[in-house]
């Protein structure tokens, strides 16, 4: 489902913005050296897809954004990884992991949740004063799931020392989305916004992830 809404959500995003845009899959076994292998590229998207061909390259891609400065939007399972390379990377959490691909993990950062969020809606809420919710222009939305797995909240204070801010929720107050401070756009969420665009209905959080990646477009030097 979120591989045939991306691109409409993309192209609905493209149009409202006026902005000419290009962009390709990139498979995560094909990422072996980020900085090589996404040059060209000015921003990341890492979409639904748990588990990925390769966890490693998924985690090199976000990690690459991170460092780099590139905007980096992460949806579901992109989000999950974004909390793990997070958790290894800033918080120095050694063998930080996903309860779906290692259930032995000693530090599981994403855990399988009580109820299942597949093909289910639900309402969120945006931390007042959080770059979400001057994005959306409002202090909740609706949005759509597809998963089974979400972020264990007993690391919510590491992963905060370490720069994040967890900035969404749903009404019974469990982690939805988080942004990293200091950073140009780096955000992620468990519900998949791109799921609007099946409706023909323009997601706010995508349209801010093309102008992220258009600016970032533009302040590269060409060839």
């Amino acid at each position: 489902m979120a591989h045939r809404a991306i691109p409409i959500a993309l192209d609905l995003a493209s149009k409202a913005t006026g902005s000419a845009l290009a962009w390709k899959w990139v498979p995560t076994d094909s990422i072996v050296e980020p900085s090589r292998d996404l040059a060209e590229f000015s921003a990341v998207w890492v979409v639904p897809a748990s588990p990925y061909r390769s966890m490693d390259g998924a985690l090199g891609a976000i990690r690459w954004a991170r460092e780099g400065g590139r905007p980096l939007l992460g949806t579901c399972g992109g989000f999950q990884h974004m909390l793990i390379e997070a958790a290894r990377d800033l918080a120095g959490i050694g063998g930080a992991d996903h309860e779906e691909t290692r259930p032995e993990a000693e530090h599981k950062i994403v855990v399988v949740l009580s109820c299942s969020l597949v093909e289910k809606m639900g309402t969120v809420r945006f931390a007042g004063g959080s770059r979400m919710m001057a994005i959306y222009g409002a202090p909740s939305a609706v949005e759509g799931y597809h998963c089974n797995y979400g972020f264990n909240v007993r690391y919510r204070s590491l992963l905060e020392k370490a720069g994040f801010r967890f900035t969404v929720w749903d009404l019974e107050g469990a982690v939805r989305g988080a942004e990293l401070v200091d950073h140009p756009f780096f955000m992620g969420t468990l519900y998949q916004p791109e799921r609007a665009a099946l409706r023909g209905d323009l997601s706010p959080l995508v349209v801010a992830f093309v102008k992220a990646a258009v600016a970032e477009g533009a302040s590269r030097p060409g060839p």
